[in-house]
């Protein structure tokens, strides 16, 4: 055993994030900081002898780190030891777990032999484990079955950990609990914590049967399910790769990312995206079998099989044979993979390392107030994407760690059934992108446009004493009586119809997020709290939350941590950098990409710009590459100006503002129009809000065709009056808007307009309407 360690002191450090913890010379005490160093800090004087043993960052309990600090210093064996024991008892005392069975379990043999084999490997994993911050690994790789050097610094000196350590802890602690709900024929069904342990386990060994092999993936191609869960969870614990692929993907989409990620495995929900890759087999090398879930397949096909056939393959393969493959498998090794939307490019795949996931699940989520399953189970409706990194990591992975309890929506969610789901489950916490609430705003607004007078009026008065109270005294609980009394008698009723009755923290991500609906929910009383991240950064970076909270602000830096700018102007903007356990290993096969992305110190570049205020929270401005360089050389950010067009004509859906290498800046805009509750796609018909708009300017207009079609007088002047007041605020004259013109139809996601994430994807904007931007040009020389 190491030698012994005293701790001595612990003296509060800010220039060094936290508090420092000092103790005498260990064998296994933390890398020695020369004491010259810490000078100027009026910490280490007198401590010559001794050594930093840690820093824990600010925002962290001591006691949070003692655990694991004490943990990794019993003998090899011991906590797996007691562990198993806890675990035997419960069984043998016959206590029972508040989930019994379900339609995914029946007929399923979910043995406690490999309960035990989880409790067992938590201890052999802890002797495998290696100081990773010391080896000769680089920062990044490329490579999938590379390593890289784990970002171990004073600001984040947690020990690192794999995907099935979380787990092991997670079972340990929460293993009755309920884990995943789902409906099937029309009634709510549940899995708790073991159950699901078990399946992933049985799923990881159905992929070894199948051939996946070390470093290659599964790709998943399906909607929020529970088999897609301990498909990914069984597909790290067999030493693969989790591979999410959107929905909406082309049979060439999903041909190059399977092909890429050297997929021996596709698992698909339905017969429809089963289509798609036995369309493109032939081309992917790699791929050696299918396996179908949701729906079954319309025949016996070869290499094709169902869930309760992958299965019962795993039953094939004996426990000790994936628990050797467990034991091997490090924190700083691939386990995810997520490709980019390709809003800028082409997709790239951006690898991410266990502990990228288990540090992110735990200290990012932290930064969000999500508590742990002994303080308060956290319940969560799973459904946007899981191939995109902020759903996987706030649903999937943050789950796991804090024993959360995650209920899927149903496959037509964004259709019009979210709110149906929301209202039976009831979530604690909700994340969507800025599209989901502004549909949510949408439904409230033309609820309230066809009530009657006095609950109109009702609603109006009691969102706007809420909105100024909230904009006044953000964050107080001392609320006045009118407050109060309008939060009881009216915004309680609209939070509990959309479902929202315990929801605690509401979040958004992945696009900005207009002024108007910021507000409009702060009239509800539902702040809604932004994060900053990439893929690249396995999900937040920056997070806000209740207690971390500024108005249109995307919070603070994540303890542990770093951030900078760079290049800053006179405004104080510049791009946003940065460093931590969250960044990324690499991109896959893109040795240039990578180094384009991260610099020689091992920092970040993402490309966005932003600046910081002078208590650290983060503003972003925009895209580096979207940013508009004038024919005159004035350097342009579009996002400002497109919001505040969006937030002075509430019937504008899109803006999108144009002129890099032109003479003057023009927009494109696209009207607010009804989706079709089948398909998603943009109707020629105009929202409630939107013909309010127009009766409220004199236009009897009810749809896009008939204002573009006749450009409609009334319509036009209204958005002509609104553009001139932008450019009345706007910084210059170089920042003006001169020409503009409505589209037709709204953007899309099959339009290709929009991302998966609902970006505006630019490239393809300026190409699909090439001829009406060059018009506004051509008019000029005239």
């Amino acid at each position: 055993m190491d030698e012994f360690i005293s701790t001595q002191a612990c003296e509060l450090c800010p220039d060094r994030g936290g508090l420092v913890e000092w103790g005498l010379s260990g064998a296994d005490a933390f890398p020695e900081v020369p004491t010259d160093s810490w000078a100027q800090t009026g910490v280490s004087k007198g401590r010559e002898s001794e050594k930093v043993l840690r820093i824990i960052p600010d925002g962290f309990l001591k006691e949070e780190l003692d655990e694991a600090w004490f943990l990794s210093r019993l003998l090899p064996g011991g906590p797996g030891c007691v562990r198993k024991l806890s675990l035997n008892l419960r069984y043998q005392q016959g206590i029972r777990p508040n989930v019994t069975s379900s339609s995914l379990t029946d007929g399923q043999t979910l043995s406690k032999e490999s309960l035990s084999h989880a409790l067992e490997l938590s201890s052999s994993e802890k002797e495998q484990d290696v100081q990773l911050d010391g080896s000769e690994e680089k920062l990044w790789t490329t490579r999938a079955d590379g390593r890289v050097r784990t970002r171990i610094h004073p600001t984040c000196p947690q020990p690192p950990y794999t995907v099935h350590q979380m787990f092991s802890e997670t079972l340990d602690k929460y293993g009755d609990l309920r884990a995943i709900g789902f409906k099937r024929q029309g009634t709510w069904e549940h899995i708790s914590y073991s159950q699901y342990y078990l399946l992933a386990r049985k799923a990881a060994k159905g992929f070894l049967k199948l051939g996946l092999e070390p470093a290659h993936s599964v790709a998943i191609l399906g909607f929020n399910s529970p088999e897609w869960f301990f498909s990914a969870v069984g597909t790290v614990f067999a030493g693969g790769i989790v591979t999410g692929i959107y929905t909406t993907s082309s049979p060439e989409a999903c041909q190059h990312i399977a092909h890429d990620s050297r997929a021996n495995v596709v698992v698909v929900d339905t017969q429809k995206q089963l289509e798609k890759i036995l369309k493109t087999w032939k081309d992917l090398p790699h791929l050696k079998a299918v396996v179908i879930y949701g729906e079954a397949p319309p025949e016996k096909m070869a290499s094709v099989y169902t869930m309760e056939e992958l299965m019962e393959l795993g039953d094939e393969l004996p426990e000790e044979a994936l628990d050797s493959i467990i034991n091997t498998q490090q924190p700083n090794q691939c386990c995810v993979l997520v490709y980019t939307s390709g809003t800028t490019g082409s997709p790239k795949g951006v690898m991410l390392s266990q502990d990228n996931i288990t540090w992110t699940a735990r200290y990012g989520s932290q930064a969000g107030n999500i508590q742990p399953a002994e303080v308060q189970q956290e319940v969560v409706v799973s459904y946007l994407p899981l191939s995109h990194i902020a759903a996987q990591i706030y649903d999937l992975w943050t789950g796991i760690q804090w024993g959360a309890q995650v209920c899927f929506a149903e496959p037509d969610a964004l259709k019009g059934s979210l709110v149906n789901t929301l209202r039976e489950v009831e979530p604690t916490s909700h994340m969507g992108v800025p599209r989901v609430w502004e549909k949510f705003m949408e439904q409230i607004q033309a609820v309230a446009a066809q009530s009657g007078f006095i609950r109109r009026k009702m609603l109006l008065w009691a969102m706007s004493v809420t909105l100024e109270q909230n904009l006044t005294c953000p964050g107080s609980d001392l609320k006045p009586f009118t407050a109060r009394l309008a939060d009881y008698l009216v915004l309680a009723k609209v939070r509990q119809a959309l479902g929202f009755a315990k929801c605690q923290k509401s979040f958004y991500g992945a696009a900005p997020m207009t002024a108007e609906t910021q507000h409009f929910f702060l009239g509800l009383n539902i702040p809604l709290y932004a994060g900053y991240g990439l893929s690249e950064t396995s999900g937040p970076h920056f997070m806000s939350g209740p207690c971390n909270y500024r108005l249109y602000s995307s919070g603070k830096v994540v303890p542990g941590c770093q951030a900078k700018l760079v290049n800053e102007d006179a405004e104080g903007i510049g791009e946003i950098c940065l460093w931590g356990r969250t960044i990324f290993m690499g991109y896959l096969n893109m040795e240039d990409k990578t180094r384009e992305a991260i610099d020689a110190e091992g920092w970040l570049h993402t490309g966005d710009m932003g600046r910081l205020d002078t208590d650290g929270f983060l503003y972003i401005t925009g895209r580096l590459k979207e940013l508009i360089i004038t024919a005159g050389g004035e350097n342009v950010p579009p996002v400002p100006i497109e919001e505040a067009v969006k937030m002075e004509l509430p019937i504008v859906s899109n803006a999108m503002l144009i002129g890099d290498q032109r003479k003057f800046l023009s927009m494109l805009l696209t009207l607010k129009c009804v989706l079709d509750p089948d398909t998603s796609e943009p109707t020629d018909s105009l929202t409630e809000p939107a013909v309010a708009f127009c009766q409220r300017v004199g236009s009897k207009a009810t749809t896009v065709s008939e204002i573009v079609g006749t450009k409609d007088e009334a319509v036009y002047q209204a958005i002509e009056q609104g553009i001139q007041s932008v450019n009345r605020n706007a910084a210059a004259r170089p920042y003006h808007i001169q020409k503009w013109a409505i589209l037709q139809r709204d953007f899309s996601i099959s339009g290709g307009e929009l991302g998966p994430t609902m970006k505006v994807k630019r490239l393809t904007v300026l190409d699909k309407y090439k001829d009406i931007i060059d018009s506004f040009y051509q008019e000029q020389k005239k």
